[in-house]
């Protein structure tokens, strides 16, 4: 599992997680071993932090003034976004998810880390068969990456157009890490319309402020080879898209080369994470289980309200930003930019 938990690091392009491949393919493979239905639940309770660590940095960064640029007017940026993890989120309790064929061995614990979680293995688990009996099979809990931050990164460019209005792309091709690491990609579009010179014209002048409205796509494609138990043919992998969406309204004043901001709005996030290929483990006594794509997550992370405070400061070509968002994580964000006009 500990191969699985690199998803979160290799998302922002943080490769400070330590791969052990035999303590990977052990856990990973202890987790399969108990069914497909259980292991969906735990790796569920696992990466709940990452989703919605994930979820709320995908909708983060896409602008940092209600002020629109001029035609053909652009700039590019780059920026770091980090989701705090509360406390309640750091651990999870085997005995409260439902699981079918697993329980906590004799005297173990029932609590594991989630993924960005104590770096510290969880309590040891034993699986039981489908009747209700005690196998050899023993795993532990896998452990967190030791940080309670999600980290996410954003790479944008940003085009004046007619009307007040910007556009913006996000995109990163489909990069190779590693053939251990997998690859990584992202794409996005996002929107924003200055209001007061839609609706006042020239009067908008006598306002001292900008307000805008704003909306964005984001999406990361993330897929992990694996290797548990592996026979030929058996393709395995983590195939995992992570989807974000979010409006947001936004009032900023320009002062000289500093441009405060505060902004309301709404976002969303999806996550689709699926194990695919072929699994077979012995189950003891001569016999043995085999799984095909066993692990399938599909659901929505995030959907409420959030809000934002932040800044701007202009030197020239260059750009420095800076933000916090109060939402279900709350999270800062800070990057630069180059570029022509606002």
């Amino acid at each position: 599992m500990r191969k699985c938990y690199l998803l979160g690091a290799l998302v922002a392009l943080i490769l400070t997680v330590n791969i052990k491949k035999a303590s990977a393919q052990q856990d990973v493979g202890g987790l399969f071993v108990s069914g497909p239905a259980d292991a969906t639940k735990l790796i569920n309770a696992y990466f709940d932090p990452l989703y919605k660590g994930l979820g709320v940095g995908l909708s983060d960064g896409w602008t940092n003034t209600a002020k629109s640029k001029g035609l053909l007017k652009f700039d590019v940026r780059v920026s770091i976004t980090g989701a705090f993890v509360p406390q309640s989120a750091r651990t999870y309790d085997v005995n409260a998810l439902g699981l079918s064929n697993i329980k906590p061995a004799p005297g173990a614990s029932s609590i594991g880390p989630t993924a960005f979680g104590n770096d510290q293995e969880g309590g040891r688990m034993q699986v039981y068969t489908s009747g209700g009996l005690p196998t050899t099979t023993f795993f532990n809990l896998p452990q967190g990456v030791g940080f309670h931050v999600v980290p996410s990164a954003q790479i944008q460019a940003t085009l004046g157009l007619p009307k007040n209005i910007d556009i913006t792309l996000r995109a990163m091709p489909k990069i190779k890490i590693s053939n251990d690491l997998g690859s990584l990609s992202m794409i996005g579009v996002g929107a924003k319309i200055e209001l007061l010179p839609l609706f006042m014209g020239k009067t908008e002048k006598l306002i001292p402020f900008d307000l805008a409205i704003a909306g964005g796509f984001t999406q990361y494609k993330y897929t992990l080879p694996l290797n548990v138990n592996n026979a030929s043919n058996s393709d395995q992998h983590i195939d995992a898209k992570f989807n974000g969406v979010n409006f947001d309204a936004i009032i900023s004043k320009k002062i000289l080369f500093f441009t405060p901001f505060a902004s309301v709005g709404y976002q969303t996030s999806k996550t689709n994470l699926k194990a695919l290929g072929t699994y077979k483990f012995d189950t003891g006594n001569g016999t043995s289980v085999t799984y095909v794509d066993p692990i399938s997550v599909k659901q929505t992370d995030i959907d409420g309200a959030r809000a934002s405070l932040g800044f701007q400061l202009k030197f020239g070509f260059f750009k420095f930003y800076g933000s916090y968002t109060a939402a279900k994580y709350s999270m800062v964000n800070a990057g630069i930019g180059l570029g022509i006009g606002q």
